[in-house]
């Protein structure tokens, strides 16, 4: 089965468990990190990750949708794309 590759990114003011908060719920996902980078600058979280979502027990737009309320609900803000998608924003 070929590896569907995704980029997480989280932004935020610090606080917290936020790594706690998100990697549990890929975990209970089913979803793989593969790569992760995080950065606090001004009081400022910035997380990014690259994730295996092949096995994952849910579509991507649930994946994405979920992601997105539990930002919300911790005060941050997470974006799910597409590995391919954000290839090509990052050359525009």
């Amino acid at each position: 089965m070929e590896k569907s590759k995704s980029i997480i990114t989280v932004v935020g003011k610090d606080q917290v468990g936020i790594i706690a908060r998100v990697t549990t719920y890929l975990y209970e996902c089913n979803v793989n990190i593969e790569d992760i980078s995080q950065s606090i600058v001004g009081g400022y979280f910035n997380m990014m990750m690259i994730v295996d979502a092949t096995q994952a027990n849910r579509e991507f737009l649930t994946l994405s949708q979920e992601l997105e309320d539990l930002g919300k609900r911790i005060g941050v803000m997470i974006k799910l794309q597409r590995e391919d998608i954000f290839k090509s924003m990052q050359r525009i």
